[in-house]
């Protein structure tokens, strides 16, 4: 059985429209995600703390969506609806340089 993926991305929330920012992406952004075939889960997580080494330069925030397969994740990017949450989350954004990284869930 094929494992389910996670995609993380570091974010640096405007920390002036932080409220905003937050209340888009409970009352938008995930439940628009939420209604795609193989979604599982979204969170924003918020940093606190670099407890060892030191935290990604400029960011606040981590952005971690998981499906259970790439490529119903991929059908997701792709989509409309897709287009218009991103691109409206972007606009809470201080910095557009992301990393986007894949991880498999074990």
């Amino acid at each position: 059985m094929p494992r389910s993926i996670q995609l993380h991305a570091d974010l640096a929330v405007d920390p002036e429209r932080e409220a905003d920012a937050l209340r888009y992406f409970e009352t938008v952004y995930r439940p628009t995600a939420s209604r795609f075939e193989g979604y599982i889960e979204l969170q924003l997580l918020k940093l606190q703390a670099a407890l060892v080494g030191s935290a990604p330069a400029g960011i606040n925030y981590r952005f971690s969506i998981t499906f259970t397969t790439e490529a119903l994740r991929q059908k997701w990017v792709a989509s409309d609806p897709h287009q218009d949450v991103w691109g409206t989350l972007e606009t809470f954004l201080t910095r557009h340089d992301y990393d986007f990284l894949l991880f498999e869930v074990i």
